[in-house]
């Protein structure tokens, strides 16, 4: 077994893999790895050493990269996969290094330590000046409570913060376990002192604090961002800055980094910016090290993938069997996640056909995938996705029913705080294929842009839905309708469901301007990754 390291790996990781016998270790640089890639079995990258599909092409006998960090960007995840190489890293050993940068600048903020020290260094001594505030008894917001979030609200309660948390994947027990009170989005910047955020970059957050973010939050709030720098709206933030808005904001990560000369927003007083240190700590750097080195050797020795980010490797056989079905419930699921209320607790798979117990459990995770992907930025898949649902507190059943007919169906049916979403399909022409939503007939494509319309069974809709579409140069590329058989009380309309393909993104604006008909109950948007 020869393992290649592209960049110089804490001594207590080489050292569980020196003591592997029959492993040779070649300690290389991002300059001249590639030159020991041809009969290498493992290659651990670095963000300096770029791994391209060239490079995988030449490398026949690898069987896994890994990377000591956060991240695959620098790895073409497609060629890897193609190649039947597994690809991992180790999120969440650094959680504990950011959420403590977190603390640090939210202190640095509340006591205007780093000015205070300037004003120091040049003999002043202007104790008067800098009068601080406390964090204790403060509202703490936190956005995601994924793994750092949720070691930023263990800290906090430290200092005796208030804290209210924002997270789609999270149910309110489990956020009052941790000690945090789940509250909606515009809630969270209404009550917050602080707002911190934890959330990976996708197209529902990106840009997330904007100027109406920002025009709903209460006077002298103060922002931290350790996550993601596009997550912010730069102008906006400093606009909001200057109004006197927002008292402050910390930044670890920034949109361009490095920032380019004269950033307007650095050069304000009220706004510290660190180089992304937030998990640059010995002990981070120790951690991942000791436990990607453990998880080589678990998965090489005995198959367990810890921490994939790809597709793990399997048989032809069984991959041809599986994966039209794993695609069917990665699909319905993340329907599910976008037209559901409320926050999911349970995922059901009610398997209907000639599917073997033994066998679903690439199905299974697929789902639960798909249900997870709305928020983590494709971070789940079919070998982490039973984890990260535990992590948030989502759990899953599954159920077999007898075959009736031809089709071989799957029905996922999500549990949340306000009741139950049901969505079943089928592998129709070799594709997934949605058959229904909550017992109504309705068949649409499982791909790109989707609008999800729920509405009172009268006559006029479908006109008006037409005319706002049009009116906004909305090019429907497919419309699939259905209905109930029978009203759910006298008296009450047939519940209608529309679901409309769109060549685009369909805007908020759009959405609002649907639901000004009263006979149009709900409208979704479902964006299908690809």
């Amino acid at each position: 077994m020869k393992i290649v390291i592209a960049e110089p790996l804490r001594q207590a990781g080489l050292d569980i893999l020196k003591a592997q016998p029959g492993w040779e270790i070649i300690s290389s640089s991002p300059a001249d790895y590639q030159r020991h890639l041809a009969d290498a079995d493992v290659l651990l990258a670095s963000r300096a050493a770029k791994v391209t599909a060239p490079q995988i092409e030449t490398a026949k006998n690898l069987r896994v990269i890994a990377f000591p960090g956060v991240g695959t960007d620098f790895v073409d995840l497609d060629a890897a996969t193609a190649a039947g190489i597994l690809v991992m890293n180790m999120p969440g050993e650094s959680a504990v290094a950011v959420a403590e940068h977190t603390l640090g600048l939210m202190l640095a903020m509340a006591r205007q330590i780093p000015q205070a020290i300037d004003s120091t260094r040049h003999g002043k001594w202007e104790g008067k000046r800098f009068l601080g505030t406390e964090l204790r008894r403060k509202t703490l917001g936190v956005m995601g409570l994924g793994s750092i979030g949720r070691e930023v609200v263990r800290r906090a309660r430290g200092f005796e913060m208030k804290i209210v948390a924002n997270d789609p994947y999270v149910n309110s027990e489990t956020a009052a376990d941790l000690g945090a009170t789940l509250v909606s989005r515009d809630e969270l910047y209404a009550q917050s002192d602080y707002i911190t955020l934890h959330v990976a970059l996708t197209t529902e957050t990106m840009g997330m604090l904007n100027r109406d973010a920002f025009a709903k939050m209460k006077p002298n709030v103060r922002i931290v961002n350790c996550a993601r720098g596009e997550l912010i709206e730069v102008k906006a933030l400093r606009e909001a800055i200057v109004s006197g808005k927002v008292a402050g904001a910390a930044l670890d990560v920034l949109q361009t980094e490095p920032p380019e000369a004269g950033e307007p927003l650095l050069a304000l007083d009220q706004v510290l910016a660190t180089p992304h240190i937030g998990g640059s700590t010995g002990e981070a750097a120790e951690l991942m090290a000791v436990h990607l080195a453990e998880h080589l050797v678990e998965y090489l020795n005995e198959g367990v993938a810890v921490n994939a980010v790809n597709v793990p490797a399997m048989t032809e056989e069984a991959y041809r069997a599986v994966a039209p079905y794993a695609a069917l419930a990665e699909r319905l699921g993340t329907f599910a996640a976008f037209v559901a209320s409320a926050n999911p607790k349970l995922v059901r798979l009610v398997y209907h056909g000639n599917f073997l117990p033994d066998n679903t459990r690439l199905i299974r995770n697929a789902g639960l995938a798909g249900v997870l992907s709305r928020s983590l930025a494709r971070k789940a898949n079919l070998v982490n996705a039973l984890k990260l649902a535990a992590d948030r507190g989502l759990s899953y059943a599954e159920r077999f029913e007898r075959p009736t007919g031809h089709t071989d169906t799957l029905r996922i049916e999500l549990e949340t705080d306000k009741g139950t979403t049901s969505v079943e399909g089928a592998i129709v022409m070799d594709r997934p294929r949605l058959l229904g939503v909550d017992g109504i007939r309705c068949e649409a494509t499982l791909t790109g842009h989707l609008l999800y319309v729920t509405n009172d069974d009268v006559p006029g809709v479908m006109g008006y839905i037409g005319a706002v579409t049009g009116k906004n140069q909305v090019n429907i590329a497919a419309l699939s309708m259905g209905r109930q058989e029978k009203p759910s009380r006298a008296g009450v309309p047939l519940t209608a469901i529309t679901l409309i393909e769109t060549d685009q993104q369909v805007s908020e604006s759009v959405i609002a301007q649907l639901l000004e008909n009263r006979a149009i109950r709900e409208v979704r948007i479902v964006e299908f990754r690809q």
